[in-house]
């Protein structure tokens, strides 16, 4: 087994003549807390969209438990957690019943998808708005929902895109809590931020870009 959770070598990504991600090169060790820093359009959610297969690079090649992301994606998948920047859930879902979907989509029975999503949902103070529809959620709420389905199958490594965006101070703090709680389980975690503190705060190390580089 490698040590690497996430091995990335020239990665590009091109739309005609414009490069979004251009020969990227970066490895994530197993249990680390990584955090790839830039500002908006710099490049990072076109990263982690290649990264779970959502888009096909343009050359070079992405790796996830040596697994390729894009041929592979399908298994990837079942190892990795992903929160996207903006979720989008089907709007006459209760928080819970989307939770209950999740955890089948991801092969997990009935009690144990309960038990995990109700130990998330009181971390990310989330209990009462479980019983409410999806479209009635707030971003930051739909971000702590996105948060828990992308947790919920326990996976061995979750990519995380601007996981702040839309959280208040006492559920940002709280999702440090959980992230670093995670990483000692051995878990790894691979996040894109714009946000300098943060990054210091909370990761082992962070690679910064910048139009795509």
């Amino acid at each position: 087994m490698t040590s690497l959770a996430i091995d990335v070598q020239g990665l590009t990504k091109r739309y005609g003549a414009f490069e979004a991600v251009s020969d990227l090169n970066l490895q994530v060790h197993r249990g680390e807390l990584f955090a790839l820093l830039g500002p908006n359009g710099a490049g990072k959610t076109t990263t982690i969209r290649m990264l779970m297969g959502i888009l096909q690079p343009s050359a070079g090649s992405a790796s996830i438990d040596g697994l390729d992301c894009f041929k592979d994606r399908v298994e990837v998948k079942r190892r990795v957690g992903y929160l996207p920047d903006e979720p989008i859930f089907y709007d006459y879902l209760r928080g819970r019943e989307i939770l209950r979907f999740v955890g089948e989509m991801h092969g997990l029975d009935e009690k144990t998808t309960e038990q995990r999503a109700q130990s998330l949902l009181e971390k990310l103070d989330l209990v009462e708005a479980a019983e409410e529809y999806a479209v009635n959620y707030s971003k930051g709420m739909k971000k702590k929902l996105a948060l828990i389905c992308a947790m919920l199958h326990d996976p061995l490594v979750l990519i995380l895109d601007e996981p702040t965006n839309g959280l208040d101070p006492y559920a940002t703090r709280t999702l440090h809590e959980l992230l670093r709680s995670k990483v000692s389980e051995g878990k790894t975690i691979f996040c894109s931020t714009h946000l300098l503190d943060q990054a210091e705060k909370l990761c082992h190390r962070a690679g910064i870009v910048a139009k795509g580089k």
